[in-house]
């Protein structure tokens, strides 16, 4: 059985539209009460800096509330710190209010077990089973209630610079921090100077709207003009809902989360400390993949999502993965991806090390890699078409040993995504151009047939 509302990061869309609305969020809260506090409990609720989420946050307390769960309200904070604070608080369950990496008038709504980790896909098909019913409303006697959490802040701050290694503080680094104006505008910056860091905000000063918006992690064009700018040592950018990682060097040249994953694995491999395999999915750079091979270290490639990358690490006892798009997870620090943790232990290598960021990426080389977005009507799958199978088979053999072709539909958009990736720049802008094409006639043609 296939899953209607959630997708590979919970449930998404545009607000306003289904499922993005007030109805449905009281719903969907209904709906996981009775699958995973059916006898009440406490939920914690922390959302980002859009303007809808004022109303979502106030749907789901309706709905918990209704159905006999207690709420704590947590405010803007990066989805981490709702999964860090869900275990802190012994709550049954977080709830998060964000579409992550999206523009403002998109929203989503995802979810945390008591461990902090996300549900399993049997979990939410549950959840969906209910989503056909009216939310419930007990009687007065059984109804939860709802408090505002004043603390969560500087618990989730703690509770990242403490992630640092003993002894290793951030005195004498200057660094620009873009909060891509979202959840960690405030914590980001306040964490770095508590451990002793000359900080220089960007992208910190959300109005609802501006989320995303030309900053972040997503767009880190300003952040790369001003750490050379301001001759800052290292630039570090999340994104709206600070999971997510991107750095700048120096030189203010650019550093993926495969590259930041180089780093934190060959840091810890070097003294001893690195568990299992380092995991990354199928859009992972080529040269992440030799660079770690050169090195003796295991990697390991699973579909994109973070869900599959910390199912992967579980079941191998690795501690360290992530995705190009600096979504990483270090598990011995955190239960989830954290962007804010994942830069302080790159920061503490550039500490402890001496060495500047752009020296720590030198020993793995990027393959040249690159991807094009076609936007269908629909969501579709493009290994269904046979016109797009015989562009691949065909490209595949263009490339020969020398590269990869990877076609995906994106979890959260009518996105497809065409990655070519090989040694000669000029042959894989070439081959993923000619895919795109291929594939967006396909769409079209579907979309003709569909209608």
């Amino acid at each position: 059985m296939s899953k209607r509302f959630f997708g590979t990061d919970g449930v998404r869309g545009k607000v306003g539209e289904e499922p993005m609305t007030a109805d449905f969020a009281m719903r969907l809260a209904s709906s996981a009460a009775q699958v995973l506090v059916p006898k009440g409990g406490t939920v914690v609720i922390g959302k980002d800096t859009r303007l809808s989420g004022y109303m979502f946050e106030s749907a789901l307390e309706a709905g918990f509330v209704a159905a006999g769960a207690d709420v704590l309200l947590i405010g803007p904070l990066p989805t981490p710190g709702i999964a860090r604070l869900t275990q802190e608080f012994e709550a049954d369950l977080g709830v998060v209010i964000s579409a992550s990496h999206n523009p403002y008038w998109d929203n989503g709504i995802k979810f945390f077990d008591r461990s902090g980790s996300k549900l399993t896909d049997e979990t939410e098909l549950k959840i969906e089973e209910h989503l056909q019913n009216p939310a419930i409303t007990l009687g007065s006697q059984l109804l939860g209630k709802a408090r505002r959490i004043d603390t969560a802040r500087t618990r989730y701050q703690d509770f990242c610079a403490a992630s640092m290694p003993d002894g290793i503080d951030l005195q004498g680094l200057k660094i620009v921090f873009d909060g891509a104006n979202g959840a960690g505008y405030k914590v980001g910056p306040r964490t770095l100077a508590s451990l002793g860091a000359e900080v220089i905000p960007i992208g910190c000063s959300p109005n609802g709207t501006n989320i995303n918006d030309g900053c972040g992690s997503t767009e880190p064009g300003l952040l790369q003009l001003t750490v050379p700018a301001l001759h800052a040592d290292v630039g570090v950018a999340l994104d709206g809902d600070g999971d997510r990682l991107i750095m700048v060097d120096e030189n203010g040249e650019l550093i993926d989360g495969d590259q930041l994953l180089f780093v934190l694995a060959t840091a810890r491999h070097q003294v001893g400390q690195l568990q299992g395999p380092v995991v990354g999915t199928v859009m992972s750079n080529l040269g992440l993949e030799k660079a770690l091979q050169a090195r003796n270290i295991d990697f390991r490639r699973v579909s994109v999502g973070d869900r599959y990358v910390l199912e992967a690490l579980k079941k191998s006892g690795g501690i360290i993965g992530g995705e190009t798009s600096g979504h990483m997870l270090v598990l011995d620090k955190a239960t989830t991806g954290d962007g804010l943790i994942c830069a302080l232990q790159v920061l503490a290598i550039m500490k402890d090390s001496g060495e500047p960021l752009s020296k720590l990426v030198a020993g793995m080389q990027k393959f040249p890699q690159t991807i094009v977005n076609v936007r269908t009507e629909t969501r579709m799958d493009p290994g269904a078409s046979t016109e797009i199978q015989e562009a691949v088979v065909a490209a595949e053999n263009e490339l020969a040993d020398t590269g990869r072709v990877v076609l995906r539909a994106s979890g959260t958009e009518a996105v497809i995504r065409v990655m070519v990736e090989g040694e000669d720049e000029e042959m894989v802008v070439s081959i993923a151009n000619r895919l795109a094409s291929v594939v967006a006639d396909a769409a079209a043609q579907i979309a003709l047939v569909e209608r």
